[in-house]
């Protein structure tokens, strides 16, 4: 053994042939950490000592090669000055120029993920061997930072301007097929054969057949392209990618012009022009709100992994009902390897449920992510019935009928007679007592809610609410179900709305306040999604239904009266009155009409600000910033309220959902997330501004404590 520590060990394999081996003894991933690179840094220094070595291979002893830097670390990192930044940032630079100038032929055998810092110390090897099951990228943009070792510099060079700036702004990771087609790796192998073809292509480069000096002068001189070649690249990428962007997350244009201003340059001096422009959005708030996302995603990951470890696997499910969303979750059940029951009361039901399923499939077909007999083996696996028949057999159900207490209750009674022992009932109900529902079942022990968000195929997140009487099992078991569904499960305790409505519905109530006070409902909108929302709050309306939010605003103010309740006609009042329900009869706050992709396109309707007089008694100016201010404070103080009364475990659980359930702004971080940023007495004073508005708008005594004391719901280095 040439060198051997806690990450690394060097072997010798053939003669005058090593393998640096990365192999984490305590974790089941690789990742760069400050520790590895150490280490990788005594690896090269024991290679360049070797007499007569011929070559090298990087290999990993793990299921992954290297899944990326330690995102752990980024945060403290990031905190140095300029200076110092630059100067880590160029000493990676310096172990990586090592790499790429060592005075034999080297070759990475990537067998597993290889992304971020993992590619671009791949990128400084000589060649690549892919296995067939392993995916390479340089994703950074999507921590709002860009590739800071070297990654901006050699993969234009490798693969081209236009291929490089698809990869590194568009932060994707990339299948074998697309990464060879490229040029990002030079062969594709099983799994099975990397490293036995890393070796073959490395004795290749040592025999001469192939040209690894002349592959190492192009990936560290100028991009080979002319001036206006350059200009058309460059200017022409601006505007897509710029585009897909958005004003929000500035990290992949700054890549862009990053690469842009370095392609005239030798390696040594770019290295200069990626660490300074780095540095710049390393220290942006929307780089700390995506890594402090990505973290916390991490966290709700573990947490969901402690369940699944308690839980036997479902291995056949049921849901009750065929509607839309009946038909989503057979479709998303089925699509991810677990067959599913649909039962219905009649025909047409049920053939509504598989024309959704079936429309989903056909979807994946027309864009080539699945062939026809992939298809219809996902469609038999759903089973379409109309009696109990076959639910003895089932571990787990979903019930999916209409948002009614007493047609749910007699539902799930009926069902429970039917299913085996130990089986979970659940309830996709929106806003319902789970406690309360139980009460209709002779063994509540084994209910819990199953939230669904809509459409069930896009939408990550599914709340598992357990009830005064569930059972750890039972939640365990249907965290498990949604974990193999392909879900992010966040389990809550019970209340009226749960965790995301109870949040989202004091944003509405922002909302519906600021119409009776004269605003218009269209620069509400506009405002709101220039702030980072998906859709403003009368458009989000209308896609959840204003008859749904017309029934949840009752649920909402009988479960808080003191803050949620109205006496007043509000503006959902008064649509579901004119039955204006939103893009269910396409027509709310918009009209909507089907694009050419069949999709519902947003229409100004004129008559609508008439359909609204009395509302409020006359209409006046709001500035964007009172518009935000009074939408964002209820929502983050009923986002705290939710912590506070435990009814979701952690900051981070709770800024998950609110990112994975209603869309709030990722780059944002999440409502508490959002207040650390803004500073707890910061939004108090704001907050204070609006009391006479009611109690939305007033902190809890817990947030005045915590912001007279400088306290924060993240320390700077935990997200949990």
């Amino acid at each position: 053994m040439l060198f051997e520590g806690q990450t690394i060990h060097v072997q010798s394999i053939e003669d005058g042939i090593y393998d640096v081996v990365f192999d984490r003894k305590d974790d089941s991933v690789n990742k760069l950490d400050q520790v590895t690179l150490a280490e990788l840094r005594e690896a090269v220094s024991a290679l360049q000592g070797v007499d007569g070595i011929r070559g090298a291979i990087f290999s990993s002893a793990k299921e992954c090669f290297i899944v990326g830097a330690d995102i752990t670390e980024f945060m403290g990192f990031f905190a140095a000055e300029d200076d110092e930044l630059v100067a880590g940032l160029l000493e990676i630079h310096g172990l990586f120029n090592q790499i790429e100038d060592l005075p034999f032929p080297t070759v990475t055998a990537i067998n597993g993920l290889c992304l971020g810092g993992g590619f671009e110390l791949a990128l400084s090897t000589d060649y690549r061997v892919m296995g067939d099951q392993a995916k390479v990228g340089l994703p950074e943009v999507k921590l709002g930072i860009y590739p800071g070792w070297g990654g901006t510099i050699r993969l234009p060079r490798l693969i081209g301007v236009d291929n490089a700036n698809e990869w590194i702004c568009g932060g994707a990771e990339k299948r074998p097929a697309a990464a060879l087609k490229d040029g990002g790796v030079d062969a594709v192998v099983t799994t099975d054969k990397v490293k036995e073809a890393a070796l073959d292509l490395l004795n290749g480069c040592i025999s001469g057949k192939f040209d690894y000096a002349a592959r190492r002068v192009e990936k560290q001189s100028p991009i080979k392209l002319n001036q206006i070649e350059q200009m058309m690249a460059f200017e022409s990428a601006k505007g897509v990618i710029g585009g897909k962007a958005g004003p929000h997350y500035p990290a992949p244009m700054a890549a862009l012009k990053t690469i842009q201003k370095h392609a005239n340059l030798p390696r040594d001096k770019a290295a200069e022009i990626e660490a300074k422009g780095f540095i710049k959005v390393a220290k942006t708030d929307v780089c700390a709100s995506l890594v402090g996302l990505f973290l916390k995603d991490q966290y709700v990951k573990k947490v969901s992994k402690g369940f699944e470890s308690k839980a036997e696997p479902v291995k056949k499910a049921a849901v009750l009902g065929a509607g839309i969303m009946g038909g989503g979750v057979a479709y998303q059940s089925a699509s991810k390897g677990t067959p599913i029951l649909m039962k219905d009361i009649n025909d047409d039901a049920l053939q509504l449920g598989l024309d959704e399923a079936t429309k989903l499939l056909n979807k994946r077909v027309s864009r080539g992510r699945m062939d026809a007999m992939k298809m219809a083996g996902v469609l038999n696996s759903i089973t379409p019935t109309l009696n109990y028949g076959d639910f003895g057999n089932v571990d787990l159900v979903v019930e999916a009928v209409v948002e009614n207490p007493n047609v749910k209750k007699a539902v799930l009674a009926e069902v429970e007679g039917v299913l085996q022992e130990g089986a979970v009932l659940t309830s996709n109900t929106s806003t319902i007592s789970i406690t309360e529902l139980a009460t209709a079942l002779k063994k509540p022990e084994n209910f819990c809610g199953m939230h669904f968000f809509n459409p069930v195929h896009q939408m990550p997140l599914v709340e598992v609410i357990r009830g005064e009487k569930t059972s750890e099992e039972a939640v365990a078991r249907t965290v498990a179900y949604a974990k193999a569904m392909g879900k992010t499960p966040i389990v809550v305790n019970d209340c009226p709305g749960f965790l995301v409505n109870r949040i989202l519905f004091p944003y509405f109530g922002g909302f519906t306040a600021l119409m009776e006070d004269g605003a218009d409902f269209k620069q509400v909108d506009k405002v709101m999604e220039r702030f980072g929302w998906p859709m403003g709050p009368a458009y989000l309306l209308d896609v959840v239904g204003i008859d749904t939010a017309h029934h949840a605003d009752a649920v909402m103010a009988e479960g808080f009266p003191d803050r949620m309740k109205h006496d007043n006609e509000n503006v959902i009042d008064r649509m579901f009155k004119l039955e204006r329900f939103g893009q269910k009869n396409n027509k709310g706050f918009y009209q909507y009409e089907l694009d050419r992709k069949g999709k519902p396109k947003k229409i100004v309707d004129e008559e609508v600000p008439a359909l609204l007089e009395g509302i409020a008694t006359e209409a006046r100016d709001f500035s964007d910033e009172e518009i935000i201010e009074r939408m964002m404070i209820p929502l983050c103080i009923e986002t705290v309220r939710c912590l506070e009364d435990g009814i979701v475990d952690s900051p981070a659980e709770a800024d998950i959902a609110l990112i994975f359930g209603i869309g709030f702004p990722p780059f944002r971080g999440g409502a508490l997330h959002y207040l650390d940023q803004i500073g707890l007495d910061n939004f108090v004073a704001m907050a204070a501004k609006y009391e006479s508005l009611g109690p939305l708008y007033q902190p809890t005594e817990k947030m005045k404590q915590m912001a007279a004391a400088g306290e924060k719901y993240f320390s700077e280095s935990a997200q949990a």
